[in-house]
């Protein structure tokens, strides 16, 4: 299952409570809708049906069945660059870098 480190669960707080108050409101990973490679990642109010749910630290991530499965035993890192702009990437949780 997906794990998130200490970063990536403060990031996905803050985006949560910048855009909704609802106490499930969490970020939602799903396949790029226009096709191509990557996840599509947009806060949401809630989880839809068949997502799998990750809580870690307060936050909450909620992956579309296909992210699940592409997600699973990786971990998930954040940061924010010095335009303001989040970044999100994937590793393995063996410690292997991979760019997401």
């Amino acid at each position: 299952m997906l794990t998130l480190t200490e970063n990536a669960s403060t990031i996905v707080k803050a985006i949560t409570e910048q855009t909704s108050s609802a106490d499930s409101a969490g970020l939602r990973f799903s396949p790029n809708v226009a096709g191509g490679q990557g996840l599509d990642v947009a806060p949401v109010e809630a989880p839809e049906p068949g997502d799998q749910v990750v809580e870690e630290g307060g936050a909450k991530v909620y992956l579309e069945e296909t992210a699940a499965v592409a997600l699973g035993e990786q971990v998930l890192d954040a940061a924010v660059d010095e335009s303001g702009t989040v970044q999100f990437s994937i590793a393995p949780q063996n410690g292997a870098t991979v760019a997401g």
